[in-house]
């Protein structure tokens, strides 16, 4: 798994990020989503070096083997604007001045958030699986409550962690088979801790609060995503049930939306359809603005 990459843990100020990193050539940061690590990108992440990419993949503040920030009553330490400011401190640590994002799940909010508040750093962005949480909650009617219902549930205290943490592998799932037996063996570790199962959830009670407020406050300001946007979502989830025309609610956040379209997969795509999901990512980032030279090294 992940052959020819390093691995390492890297200081970003507020939190310490463990990070695997390989290739050459203009870079790419991958985010995954709940509640995986960044081991979820092992069959794509190749595939996109192989197409001549720096590629960094990153377990998010909280998540994986990443440090477990001290919370507050409003949960900032696990807001997308601080995730992203990890991300944005990585990226310059490892002398990249610009580079794409990929965000997958939690991990398409905190791309979102990166290229929203960081203009000058992404060249480009390309979210899996979502609509910006703002949106999301704005049509939080009787149909997402139902298929979403988690949101809301883990966003309370205590019972989430209680629960998750009587079973995690029933509350979770997991296929090693399908999902590679590193990969599992990685995600499995970080269900089954107590201290990451906490802070994926802060991620959650974040969502509902700060992040909302964050999300709305852009919208009321007029601020879009100015770098080119690719939006694709998997064809046996919900998101086409829940929002139908996903990339019309795209229209109104990026200014340079180059389409995007459906995944033939379940929810975590990396996963299982890694083939079209490269076969997607590549050509969009083909048409990416050349990004500058390293700023340095790490």
């Amino acid at each position: 798994m992940f052959e020819g990459f390093d691995q390492q843990m890297i200081d970003v100020g507020p939190a310490e990020l463990r990070v695997r990193s390989g290739g050459t050539g203009p870079p790419v940061v991958l985010l995954h989503g709940h509640p995986r690590t960044h081991t979820t990108w092992h069959r794509v992440a190749p595939m996109l070096v192989a197409a001549g990419h720096t590629v960094v993949c990153p377990d998010l503040r909280g998540y994986g083997r990443s440090s477990k920030p001290a919370t507050t009553d409003d949960h900032s330490p696990y807001s997308k604007r601080a995730m992203a400011g990890d991300v944005l401190a990585l990226m310059r640590g490892l002398g990249h001045r610009r580079f794409a994002v990929v965000g997958h799940d939690r991990g398409s909010y905190v791309a979102t958030r990166l290229a929203l508040d960081a203009p000058d750093a992404v060249s480009g962005l390309a979210v899996l699986d979502c609509v910006p949480i703002g949106e999301a909650l704005a049509r939080a009617g009787s149909t997402f409550a139902a298929a979403w219902w988690h949101w809301f549930f883990f966003a309370q205290p205590d019972k989430p962690e209680r629960a998750i943490l009587a079973d995690p592998d029933a509350w979770y799932g997991g296929d090693p088979d399908r999902m590679g037996a590193e990969n599992h063996a990685d995600y499995r570790q970080a269900i089954h801790d107590p201290a990451t199962v906490r802070a994926m959830l802060e991620d959650y009670r974040a969502g509902l609060g700060v992040d909302r407020a964050a999300d709305d406050a852009d919208r009321a300001n007029g601020r879009r995503i100015d770098c080119p946007t690719l939006v694709l979502w998997s064809k046996r989830d919900d998101l086409e049930y829940l929002y139908g025309d996903v990339l019309a609610i795209w229209r109104d956040w990026s200014s340079d939306l180059r389409g995007g379209g459906s995944i033939e997969s379940g929810h975590h795509m990396a996963e299982e359809a890694p083939e079209e999901l490269a076969g997607a990512l590549i050509p969009f980032l083909a048409t990416l603005p050349a990004t500058s030279g390293p700023v340095g090294t790490a």
